[in-house]
């Protein structure tokens, strides 16, 4: 262990796994204490309306993902250096571009008055991170990953998740309106990209060098088109539950149950997390396929009793935590909160079956597998909405999963058999 230890590039990789872990936590923690203020501030209609306009955010987010990590960091890694200012170049120029398009056909949707007055408000700064996030601080992340060193954006991260919830609550004790808080978020996205460009700039001597090519940009467009499908289709499937709800129940029900999705998420989270954490060692860098089998077989079943063991920690101490967190007017949030942490097992299952898909680059089946993950949801939502209400939501959530999981399934059994 110490020799590997020893190694510069092992070291260099634990290292970002480290600040990975704290950043995750950090953010973790920051968005259940801002979610808990703005629910306790706002009481349960503002704050479902609040969080509707953060599922449209979300929707939205990934059209700009264009020319994702997996085609801009392989490309920075196998240009020689001096070509580096033309990836860059390149790459922002494409982001910018469709992060502007993105935006202002959303200000025109909400000027056309297709939402709810107060959500419009509230998307309209919230959309403002989208040309921030994806421009800058992606196509920087994307050259600070290139060298395992993601130190810098992690550590702005930290410190604007902090400054973002400190200034959260000046507002509350400011009394500000509910529309105003959203542009604190377009604050902290401009913070991050200003706070990359100067390290850029200052670790290539000054000036940042980017340039435009044609070839590149073309590339750029095009490649990685069906994963950035795939990951549109995945992000509509995980919000899908609160597109669909917003037609059947009130803004208050709504907002309820989005207070237990937001704690229900965020430990959902620690399942992907872990298994970006492992997916090196025992899943991308083994080659021999009876023993990659056998590391599914085992990161599945430890994967599954680890969430259900969360799971039933949850259930119990639920009417504590949603207590605590949001307080008076969010008691019907416990029995959400209750169903939904089990939906963290088949989301753990599924993100284990998931690295094979990626270490294999199986785009048309991670393309494949969320929409027909989206299209079970939306076909249970459809029946269930009606007849169960917010809890027919999390059957359809379910129903997804299930589909999510057995396409996996099937393309490990095809891809590691004996």
């Amino acid at each position: 262990m110490l020799k590997r230890f020893g190694n510069p590039d092992v070291a260099k990789a634990v290292a970002n796994l480290v600040w990975l872990g704290l950043e995750r936590l950090t953010q973790i923690g920051v968005a259940i204490a801002i979610s808990g203020l703005l629910a306790r501030y706002f009481g349960p209609d503002v704050f479902g309306k609040w969080q509707y306009a953060n599922t449209l955010l979300l929707v939205l987010a990934p059209l700009t993902w264009v020319c994702g990590a997996e085609i801009l960091v392989p490309t920075i890694v196998q240009r020689p250096p001096a070509q580096l200012g033309a990836v860059l170049g390149s790459a922002f120029a494409l982001r910018i571009g469709v992060s502007a398009v993105a935006l202002v056909a959303t200000w025109i949707a909400i000027g056309a008055g297709a939402f709810d007055p107060l959500v419009g408000a509230m998307l309209a700064g919230l959309a403002v991170t989208m040309v921030f996030r994806e421009p800058f601080v992606g196509v920087i992340n994307a050259w600070l990953q290139s060298m395992t060193y993601s130190k810098p954006q992690l550590m702005t991260s930290m410190v604007t998740a902090l400054a973002k919830a400190l200034l959260v609550w000046l507002l509350v004790r400011a009394a500000a309106g509910p529309a105003r808080f959203a542009w604190l978020w377009a604050l902290e996205a401009a913070a991050i990209g200003f706070a990359l460009v100067l390290y850029y700039r200052h670790r290539n001597g000054g000036t940042l060098g980017w340039t435009f090519d044609k070839p590149l940009f073309r590339h750029f467009a095009t490649a990685g088109t069906v994963f950035w499908l795939g990951l549109i289709c995945m992000y509509l499937f995980l919000k899908l539950d609160r597109l669909m709800l917003e037609r059947h129940v009130s803004f208050a029900d709504l907002g309820r149950y989005a207070a237990a999705q937001q704690l229900n998420e965020n430990w959902i989270t620690l399942a992907l997390m872990l298994a970006q954490t492992i997916a090196p060692a025992f899943v991308y860098r083994v080659q021999d396929v009876a023993r990659l089998r056998r590391n599914i077989v085992r990161l599945t079943a430890m994967t599954a009793g680890l969430m259900t063991a969360g799971a039933l920690v949850l259930d119990a101490a639920a009417p504590l935590i949603v207590g605590k967190v949001f307080g008076h007017g969010y008691e019907a949030s416990v029995d959400i909160f209750r169903w939904a942490v089990w939906l963290s097992v088949p989301a753990g299952i599924e993100a284990i079956g998931n690295l094979i898909v990626l270490k294999y680059q199986a785009k048309f089946v991670l393309l494949a597998k969320w929409v027909l993950a989206l299209a079970i949801a939306a076909l249970v939502n459809v029946f269930a909405i009606p007849r169960l209400g917010l809890y027919g939501a999390l059957v359809g959530l379910a129903a997804g999963y299930v589909a999510a999981i057995a396409v996996n399934f099937y393309y490990i059994r095809f891809r590691l058999r004996p």
